[in-house]
């Protein structure tokens, strides 16, 4: 289906819009899945804030120019799905973990923080924890002094009680 000019201008507006705030793209080849498994992978998807899109790759390219995703323009070749999102690790763990399931997902790069990225940084890039978890892992480490001088002060009362009970 063919889209006249002023859908195709409307396209790149809303990837341009959707590029202005993401922190990272991951570009994926979808040839060969089956409706159902994409519905699957969008639902993922939608569930961690990530937006996919299947793209033309000439309006893709004019909608990411001037942005830091246009590292990966050269990239922009043959069926691909677009996945965006504000997280930095959201749409590089929702693509590589859809890709170990499902086989006809082939992950191909993605870009972070203006960098071109190549399939296995991706994969890097998706292994990293989430922000919850990293913040979680932050205040452990913060409360873990506190904790245990709160122990060692109650072994040391706990001593001098006996002591004093003696």
């Amino acid at each position: 289906m063919s889209l006249n000019r002023s859908e195709k201008q409307a396209v790149i507006e809303d990837v341009t819009a959707l590029a202005a705030k993401a922190q990272t793209l991951v570009l994926a080849e979808y040839r060969g899945i089956t409706v159902a498994a994409m519905t699957d992978l969008r639902v993922k998807a939608r569930a961690a804030g990530v937006t996919i899109s299947v793209l033309k790759n000439t309006l893709a390219r004019r909608a990411v120019a001037g942005s830091a995703f246009e590292v990966a323009g050269d990239q922009m070749t043959g069926p691909l799905i677009y996945g965006f999102s504000e997280d930095a690790v959201a749409a590089a763990k929702v693509m590589a973990e859809f890709s170990k399931i499902n086989d006809k997902l082939v992950l191909r790069s993605g870009v972070y923080a203006g960098k071109s990225l190549d399939v296995d940084g991706v994969k890097q890039l998706a292994s990293i924890p989430s922000k919850e978890v990293l913040l979680a892992q932050l205040l452990g480490l913060m409360q873990s002094p506190v904790s245990r001088t709160a122990r060692v002060l109650a072994a040391l009362a706990e001593k001098k009680g006996e002591t004093a009970a003696a």
